[in-house]
């Protein structure tokens, strides 16, 4: 059963091999050869993994002359990018929510604080009034 274009994507994102050569397309075209290089395989295991790379639409590959240049196609990144977009918001929204609720802690505590704060304030001030007049005792 084929897969929908957004599970191939994602299939084909799974495997970190791929996701290194789209880091490396993502500098720009390049060759089937140079994109073998850093691996310690075959240029027939590259290929296959060229081959799902291309199949789920992430990957361009052109033929000129003796050269075959790999380049990355970006409408399968804008579908996920599209999917992942609707979590983005949640999650940017379950941030906000909670940045809301820390400035309303934070705005408790310092109430709570100054609260605990005043009465002595005002007592003190209050003793230093009486010493100031000469009431006080002792």
């Amino acid at each position: 059963m084929p897969l929908d274009p957004l599970s191939s994507t994602f299939a084909a994102l799974a495997d970190p091999t791929r996701r290194a050569i789209l880091a490396r397309l993502a500098l720009g075209e390049t060759s089937v050869m140079e994109l073998a290089e850093p691996f310690d395989m075959s240029l027939p295991a590259i290929s296959k993994h060229l081959k799902v790379l291309e199949h789920a639409g992430l990957i361009s590959r052109g033929r000129e002359a003796q050269w075959r240049p790999c380049r990355i196609a970006p409408a399968s990144f804008r579908q996920v990018d599209f999917w992942l977009g609707n979590f983005r918001r949640f999650w940017d929204e379950s941030f906000n929510r909670l940045d809301g609720l820390l400035e309303e802690m934070k705005a408790e505590e310092v109430a709570k604080v100054t609260a605990k704060a005043s009465p002595r304030t005002k007592r003190k001030t209050s003793v230093d009034k009486e010493k100031q007049r000469g009431r006080t005792r002792g």
